[in-house]
């Protein structure tokens, strides 16, 4: 209790420290006076009695020190004077503040950025209770080491009915759906969900209810109900309190609002936003004429469940296992598709489920710990910069730091003074960055999703973010700051205050950390650039790599017609007729069609077999309409291409590129041949032409063996196929021809949405992008934060030298041979970090070897460039204090001393 009463004593008086200063004050006046009153009744002068009083006394400084730390917090009050004078101390050199700062805030800016980038993709768990027993059910096999997260309707009804180890089991799809609306039917982020997703995340609905079992049966009497999540509740209903029972037109199909979930509510995947949840079991007629649900073939569901109280993850993963085959054998029909199951062992796992599921998580994550590496060595170098600095900078304060020992002060109470102003200058720093960190997120969210409207980053700054932005403050502060404070503290104290900053045996002994720091500093400005180097040119070989077709002013529209009327022949009419008066309006040269545009999301792959293939080969299928080949500029080396007349009721037709015609009939000319191909609704296929290699998947891989075939021969009952649109001008009026033709053509179809091809290669290299715009920035920063720090380490030096200098111009020196004195010692450290940053550089871009393409680790010309870029910076910025010395007048040198 006495401790208690003791510490908010001090804690009231550490407050009330200026009232309580000016009572002290007030009661040694009032000592003083009193004493000397009584000296002069002794009969002294009043300037002997006066002395004689305060001679008696004490000293009133180390009087007033004792009461203080008597009464108040000492510890605190030190650091407030600390914070008070390196405040003061930051003051009168706003350009050094100025450039420590600004440095700072790049290196821990683009920290804490790439971090909540981090945290929104790989930390940061799902908003929802209890959130540690969510798991995922996934199934592996044993020779793919990756699970499968996806599974077929039948298998999802299998697992749901085995609760073994969850309380709850529930499947999901994200996916974009049709609504109607007043401004016409809009594609919008939805969400089918089975009947216990909402109580196995726990989360009760803001208004109404939420989804249950007793929803998620085919013709269950409560009709079909949809939850709103909260932003569209707000942007689409206007936040309406009675919203309950409203209807919501989606598919064509009306459905009725039952709940809205509250704002933090996101559901299963931090990358996802659906803006409602309807049942799973409304698949097949939202979905129509797909019917996914009950296909044991089609796999497309993720399934979310909660553990029971006191199961574990081994507990889970050993029931799933146990009933593995019992579920192969309900949602697998076909006995050999079952064998072919067995025989890879394919069984049921538990993986855990608090950080919810991101399609974009194993995406990016060696790629964002590349680039948080990146950043990490930028602010090391900003660190290095400043302690540099700092360390010049305390040189000239060497004589007061000095004479501060001298009378008494220790020397940890010296490096606490400092450490606090390297601590100001990273607080400073710090809270720049922070400023800038959303916008900075959010553009790298931006990159990262590359458009993609079903995709969502949430880069919200959250305690994680703060606690890191806080450690690596606490971290940036000892860096910069410890070093020069235990270097400025450490002289022999009589030289010191006797010479000062024109100490030159002092100076002479202890130059050699200021080198290691600059010379470390160049070396990994040089890694960073030579990184740099080395991720664009395998970013610019990428976009130079032979695609196959021809990217500049090729358009893509993306058509959903699940929900429109037509079918077969009539819609493939409806595709001839919109393409034809496409084509006609201003600045379109052709118009084509195709199921699966280069570089798209989507492909499949079959094997095909015929007289003269090596066994089975896999070919990539895509159907395409005629002028396709001319409208993407791929060259038709053999043959003729489709035309309207190649309908169902003819001969199949097909059309193989370079490497299908390679791999099908090897030495001989394909035109005429015959593939057996029964999988698109007939036995054979006649080849009709061949024509050039194009890259489908990704840029980085080498072409694929693709067969062409015609849309108007497909048997698909409501095929969807994209349209690409070769254009001579701008897109943007393209996109209000479309419209127009969509509303009069198929009103019940939403606009599609219109997309370059160039945006798609970009997305397609998505990850290499991010990489080297992130890699090439830090680069140049790193450029000039070396070339700030060599500058200003250089200048302080070359100021310390003013007498030395005048003294050699005075002795006959030249003018050049001063410069190249001051020049020489930027000029090794240069040369020495360059050589330690190449031998560094060759052994830590082996870790960027998986992300180059055509690109070597080794190549000459990113090295050479790498080194002249650094040198050539460091030249300039030490030819500029070089020729500031040779400027020096002699007899100005000389009154310095």
């Amino acid at each position: 209790m006495d401790l208690l009463r003791t510490l908010l004593s001090r804690c009231v008086s550490f407050l009330r420290r200026k009232e309580l200063d000016a009572d002290l004050d007030e009661e040694l006046r009032a000592h003083i006076d009193l004493s000397i009153t009584e000296n002069m009744t002794l009969g002294m002068s009043p300037n002997e009695a006066r002395t004689r009083a305060l001679r008696d006394f004490g000293g009133l400084a180390q009087i007033k020190e004792t009461y203080r730390v008597r009464r108040g917090l000492p510890l605190l009050d030190q650091i407030a004077r600390d914070l008070h004078f390196a405040l003061r101390q930051l003051r009168r050199s706003p350009g050094f503040t100025l450039t420590a700062m600004l440095t700072l805030a790049l290196g821990l800016g683009a920290n804490t950025a790439v971090f909540s980038l981090i945290n929104a993709l790989l930390l940061r768990p799902l908003p929802v209770p209890h959130a540690q027993q969510l798991a995922f059910v996934v199934s592996q096999e044993l020779d793919y080491p990756e699970p499968n997260d996806v599974f077929s309707g039948p298998m999802f009804r299998a697992i749901e009915k085995r609760h073994d180890a969850f309380h709850d089991v529930a499947a999901y799809w994200s996916t974009q759906l049709q609504i109607h609306g007043s401004a016409g039917n809009l594609q919008v982020p939805g969400a089918m969900v089975s009947g216990e997703f909402f109580r196995a995340l726990e989360t009760p609905p803001l208004l109404g209810r939420y989804l249950s079992p007793q929803d998620d049966r085919t013709g269950s009497p409560t009709g079909l109900p949809a939850v709103l999540s909260y932003g569209f509740w707000r942007s689409w209903f206007n936040s309406a309190p009675d919203v309950i029972g409203s209807k919501l037109v989606i598919a064509n199909i009306p459905f009725t609002v039952v709940g809205v979930m509250p704002s933090q509510f996101i559901g299963a995947q931090l990358d996802r936003r659906p803006n409602f949840y309807i049942p799973l079991a409304t698949e097949p007629i939202v979905d129509a004429p797909d019917n996914m649900l009950d296909s044991e073939s089609a796999s497309w569901l993720r399934i979310l469940a909660r553990r029971k109280p006191g199961v574990t993850f081994e507990q889970a993963n050993a029931a799933l296992n146990s009933e593995s085959d019992s579920v192969l054998v309900e949602s697998i029909p076909e006995a050999s598709y079952l064998q072919n199951a067995r025989e890879r062992q394919v069984h049921l796992a538990a993986m855990p489920g608090s950080r919810g599921l991101s399609d974009l998580r194993s995406t990016f994550r060696k790629p964002l710990v590349i680039v948080f590496c990146l950043c990490a060595a930028l602010l090391l170098l900003a660190c290095l910069n400043l302690a540099s600095l700092l360390m010049a900078r305390a040189a000239a304060r060497e004589r007061g730091l000095a004479t501060r020992l001298a009378i008494g002060a220790t020397r940890r109470r010296l490096i606490q003074q400092l450490l606090t102003e390297s601590l100001v200058i990273s607080v400073l720093g710090t809270i720049a960055g922070l400023a800038l960190t959303p916008a900075v997120s959010r553009s790298l969210a931006a990159v990262l999703t590359s458009g993609n409207r079903l995709v969502y980053i949430d880069t919200a700054l959250d305690m994680r973010v703060f606690l890191f932005a806080a450690l690596i403050t606490l971290f940036a502060s000892i860096l910069i700051g410890l070093v020069p404070a235990l270097r400025a503290t450490s002289g022999h104290l009589n030289e010191q205050i006797k010479n000062g900053s024109h100490s030159r045996s002092a100076h002479d002994r202890r130059r050699l950390v200021p080198r290691i720091l600059m010379s470390s500093e160049v070396a990994l400005a040089l890694v960073l650039a030579i990184g740099a180097g080395l991720l664009a040119a395998s970013l610019t070989r990428l976009y130079r790599t032979g695609l196959g077709f021809n990217p500049k002013g090729l358009v893509e529209l993306e058509f959903d017609m699940s929900n429109q009327p037509l079918e077969h022949e009539a819609l493939i009419n409806w595709y001839k007729q919109f393409g034809d008066a496409l084509s006609h309006q201003p600045g379109v040269k052709s118009v084509s069609f195709a199921a699966y545009p280069p570089l798209g999301l989507s492909w499949e792959q079959h094997k095909i077999k015929t007289p003269f293939s090596e066994g089975e080969q896999t070919i990539s299928p895509n159907h395409v309409s005629p002028t396709y080949f001319s409208t993407m500029g791929i060259p038709l080396l053999e043959g003729r291409d489709f035309n309207w007349q190649d309908t169902r009721a003819s001969e199949g037709k097909m059309i193989l590129n370079q490497t299908a015609a390679k791999l099908l009939f090897p030495g001989r000319s394909a035109v005429g041949q015959s593939v057996p191909y029964a999988r698109f609704g007939k036995k054979s296929f006649v080849v009709i032409a061949v024509v050039g290699d194009t890259k489908f998947k990704s840029i980085r891989e080498p072409a694929p063996a693709i067969i062409y075939l015609a849309i108007t021969q497909s048997n698909q009952r409501k095929p969807g196929y994209e349209a690409l649109v070769r254009v001579e001008s701008p897109a943007e009026p393209l996109a209000l021809a479309v419209r127009d033709l969509v509303r009069r053509t198929a009103p019940e179809m939403p606009v599609p949405a219109m997309t370059s091809m160039s945006s798609q290669i970009d997305t397609s290299i998505t990850s290499e992008r991010m990489m080297a715009m992130l890699s090439v920035f830090f680069a140049a920063c790193a450029l000039l934060v070396t070339a700030i720090g060599l500058y200003g380490t250089l200048a302080y030096a070359t100021a310390r030298r003013t007498s030395e200098i005048g003294i050699r111009m005075a002795l006959g020196a030249q003018r050049l041979q001063v410069v190249s004195l001051v020049f020489r010692e930027n000029a090794w450290i240069a040369i020495c970090g360059c050589a330690a940053g190449l031998i560094a550089a060759l052994l830590v871009s082996r870790t960027l070897a998986s992300f180059l393409y055509g690109t070597s680790t080794r190549d000459p010309w990113v090295l050479i460039g790498s080194v002249a870029a650094l040198i050539s910076i460091a030249s300039a910025a030490s030819l500029l204090p070089a020729i500031r010395a040779a400027r020096i007048d002699p007899m100005e040198a000389l009154r310095t001393e």
